[in-house]
């Protein structure tokens, strides 16, 4: 682990400089050891054991909210005193409608196939070896992810009900909430006979808990980071661990000149408003021009209702009045806000340079009734999710039907798109024979 100069101190105070960072990774060490004997105990459970920690983990959830509710509470009155921006704080926020949905979220886990042990491939060798190749958890997930405190609950109830270990490890904005959530879901798992041990909160939210958490090498089997392009990266350069690298979203929408105006504007205006700070919001509308005229004043329309700020090429500020022109970066800036740019373009093949140019492989859409340029476009668009006539907000585990997710993958090894039990397993080979030899 690199060492950090620190600056004087007098030798009451601090007669080691390293001594506070060393203390920290032999306790975060620790964690990785207990993680570890949990999560062999854990591999061994029964599908029905695990599904009765889970929902004795969504009622705890129900029980327990007020308490949660008030912790929450304290981390937005700290927020607001550290000017967090309303989008950020809107992720920020548990509600009693919220902590209902989180725990809602948990029994539909319960209902879900259980993936561990399931026969994914293999057969029968001429030589007499049968082969069996079935999924198995991958051990211990670490997570590194911001503000989100249902990030907590749905991290570790996926990592739970797939037979792993967790170590989370949030933002300090909200350490408040995911220490009571972290508690209420360790006390119904020892309750439920399970290793309370199997859900561990990293308590510590500096910077260097988390660059310690990125080297426990020989306890994570696998780090997840969950946030902005900053945490992302940071991680993927940083980590010695193996990373899944989940991703930021600067998603596009284009709008083609035979799409139905109508819907582009209500599938726009969703991409943007329902919920702005989240991956899968849309960042960039592009707009054909034999449409512009048409499209963008019903859009802003739309979209001044949530008093969003525009920011467009000189030709869409031609056409709608309060345009911010748009500098080089508002096309590469995942806003996570009420911000959307916005750019008029000539052809299909001019989208999809742009969006080829700024994408971050996350989400994109077409709106089209051309059903030669939608080919073309989901042929082209190297993304984890390519939508024709639909909205971005979709690329979600739930939406697709996998339960909650731990992240959306943009990377191309082990696992892609919207993360659920399936892609946090791994596989092993059974091989079984009669005394055959080689």
């Amino acid at each position: 682990m690199k060492t950090r100069r620190s600056e004087p101190t007098s030798p009451r105070r601090n007669r080691h400089p390293h001594q506070k960072e060393a203390a920290q990774m032999n306790s975060l060490t620790e964690t990785g050891k207990r993680a570890r004997a949990a999560s062999r105990v854990l591999a061994c459970t029964t599908t029905g054991q695990r599904n009765a920690a889970l929902t004795a983990i969504a009622a705890a959830l129900e029980v327990n909210a007020a308490a949660v509710l008030a912790e929450n509470e304290k981390d937005l009155a700290a927020a607001k005193e550290n000017g967090m921006i309303a989008s950020t704080q809107d992720r920020l926020r548990l509600t009693p409608a919220r902590i209902s949905d989180i725990a809602e979220a948990v029994r539909d886990l319960v209902k879900l196939p259980d993936p561990v042990g399931q026969i994914i491939g293999g057969g029968s060798r001429p030589n007499g070896l049968k082969i069996e190749k079935v999924r198995v958890p991958l051990g211990v997930v670490g997570m590194i992810y911001e503000a989100r405190p249902n990030v907590t609950v749905d991290a570790a109830c996926l990592c739970l009900k797939s037979a792993n270990a967790c170590i989370l490890r949030g933002g300090k904005e909200a350490i408040r909430s995911n220490t009571a959530f972290a508690e209420i879901m360790c006390g119904a798992l020892e309750g439920a006979g399970l290793p309370r041990d199997g859900i561990q909160l990293v308590t510590d939210t500096s910077r260097a808990s988390a660059g310690d958490l990125m080297t426990l090498d020989g306890y994570l089997d696998a780090l997840i980071p969950r946030g902005g392009k900053g945490l992302i990266q940071a991680v993927v350069k940083g980590a010695s661990v193996p990373v899944i690298e989940t991703g930021a979203g600067n998603c596009h929408i284009y709008v083609d000149d035979s799409a139905d105006l109508e819907m582009a504007v209500r599938v726009c205006d969703n991409a943007k408003t329902s919920r702005p700070s989240v991956c899968n919001a849309v960042e960039t509308v592009l707009v054909h021009r034999e449409i512009a005229a048409a499209f963008l004043p019903r859009l802003k329309e739309a979209l001044d209702v949530h008093h969003v700020e525009l920011r467009g090429c000189a030709r869409t500020a031609a056409l709608i009045p309060g345009v911010v022109p748009a500098a080089e970066e508002d096309y590469d800036t995942e806003f996570d806000d009420y911000i959307l740019a916005l750019r008029v373009v000539d052809s299909l093949d001019e989208a999809i340079e742009h969006i080829q140019r700024y994408t971050t492989g996350h989400s994109e859409a077409i709106l089209t009734e051309t059903y030669s340029h939608a080919q073309e476009f989901t042929s082209r668009i190297d993304a984890a999710a390519v939508y024709i006539n639909a909205s971005t907000r979709f690329t979600d585990g739930g939406e697709f039907g996998f339960g909650a997710e731990i992240g959306i993958s943009t990377q191309k090894l082990h696992a892609r798109g919207p993360m659920g039990l399936n892609e946090l397993c791994s596989c092993k080979y059974i091989v079984t024979g009669s005394g055959q030899t080689r």
